[in-house]
């Protein structure tokens, strides 16, 4: 299957599928690039695709949503992972979790292994004036971390140092 070409995914369309996924009773929490824009409350750069962590057993209903709105998938590692495009929209990274009774997230790792989101990493942010779900700084820079970083991931490492240092006491 030959790949749909996407400009990336703009603020607009990122509140067009939070909306389609809150439409669906899909709640969902922005990681990534846009993540880490969220809580600078700003953008950043330019954002190739939007990540998502949603409860694993919303994903079909996430698929569904998604599919009304044009985007088909075009990567497929579930559990881990699955992307849709929709050509001319976006892409949309979807990280499916799975849920413990005490509120900690769980994804499914490429090496049989997980991945935990802690129930502490899920807070809130801005893009485009609007309150959005995503995750705690903390969490962003260990998902920034393992993996020789590009020149995106340094930028959002630099940002998100920013936003630890601006949010730490200052000491007399």
């Amino acid at each position: 299957m030959r790949p749909i070409d996407s400009p990336g995914t703009t603020a607009d369309e990122v509140h067009v599928v939070l909306d389609a996924l809150t439409q669906a009773g899909c709640p969902a929490w922005i990681s990534g690039g846009w993540g880490v824009d969220a809580l600078a409350g700003r953008q950043t750069r330019a954002h190739r695709d939007l990540d998502l962590a949603i409860a694993a057993e919303r994903e079909p209903a996430a698929l569904e949503a998604l599919g009304r709105l044009g985007y088909v998938i075009e990567t497929d590692w579930r559990p881990v992972r699955v992307e849709v495009v929709a050509g001319g929209r976006g892409r949309v990274d979807l990280h499916p979790l799975v849920f413990d009774p005490a509120g900690d997230g769980h994804q499914a790792g490429l090496d049989g292994g997980s991945f935990r989101w802690p129930r502490d990493c899920f807070t809130s942010g801005l893009i485009g004036g609007r309150r959005v779900g995503c995750i705690s700084v903390g969490q962003q820079l260990l998902f920034h971390s393992g993996y020789e970083p590009r020149d995106v991931d340094r930028a959002d490492l630099a940002l998100l140092h920013s936003l630890t240092s601006a949010a730490a006491p200052a000491l007399d």
